[in-house]
Formats: C-alpha cells, sequence, structure tokens
C-alpha cells in the first residue's frame, strides 16, 4: 500500500466556470481516467460548501459525467446578485474555478504520474 500525498486539486484536474444571474456553475475535469475515482470520492458538495463558505451558498449540487470523467457544480446565491447587480471585479464569477482547483487532494503516491505539472517530489 502506497502512502497518500496532498496536492491542490488542479494538479489532478481542470475548471471551468459559467454563470446565471445569481448562480455559479463550475466544471471539474480529470487530467487522467485514473484520478476520476479520487475526483468523485473526494470533490464533494460538502468540501465544495465548506471551500466557498464564505460567499454563503444557499445551495450546492454537484452533477457526475463519468463518461468524461467530470463533474460539475452549480452553486446559488454566490454572486452577489449577478453581474448587473454585483459591485465586486468578478461579477460572472470566472475567478472562482480557480478557488476550487485550490482544494487540497489525497493522491497515492503510486498515482503520482497522472497528476498535471512536475514530477512529485517526496522530499520537497
Amino acid at each position: 500500500m502506497s502512502a497518500n500525498i496532498t496536492v491542490p486539486l488542479y494538479r489532478a484536474a481542470h475548471g471551468r466556470t459559467g454563470d446565471k444571474g445569481n448562480r455559479s456553475n463550475i466544471s471539474v475535469i480529470a487530467w487522467s481516467p485514473e484520478l476520476w475515482d479520487l475526483l468523485v470520492e473526494q470533490v464533494t458538495t460538502e468540501a465544495v460548501a465548506a471551500l466557498f463558505r464564505h460567499r454563503q451558498p444557499s445551495f450546492v449540487q454537484r452533477h457526475l459525467l463519468p463518461n468524461l470523467q467530470a463533474m460539475n457544480f452549480v452553486l446559488d446565491d454566490v454572486l452577489d446578485g449577478g453581474v448587473n447587480e454585483a459591485l465586486n471585479l468578478d461579477g460572472h464569477g470566472k475567478a472562482l474555478s480557480f478557488l476550487l482547483l485550490e482544494l487540497p487532494l489525497q493522491v497515492p503516491a503510486g498515482l503520482a504520474a497522472c497528476l498535471a505539472g512536475p514530477p512529485f517530489d517526496s522530499n520537497n
């Protein structure tokens, strides 16, 4: 049994964000099919709701797309009223996928070769 390594989600997946009114859609797409089960297990509605707690989502849904090794999160009431009402610089919420991609992920060391980015060095 191999030890786990902790990496940010962006090492295992990429993302894209969209918006409709005061609702944000954040897609998470695995870089490798071998990482899909880990994403399903760890990138849950509870984990996402906790990560976005400061934005006070009223509801978080997760939709799985296993044939694409992807998932879509729908977060209600996180865009300060939507693009026409928000006073923040990111009324569309495009940067929200970057926040989600910082979520810590536990990956078995045996799957390190499936991660994006430089090879994992357990000595650093």
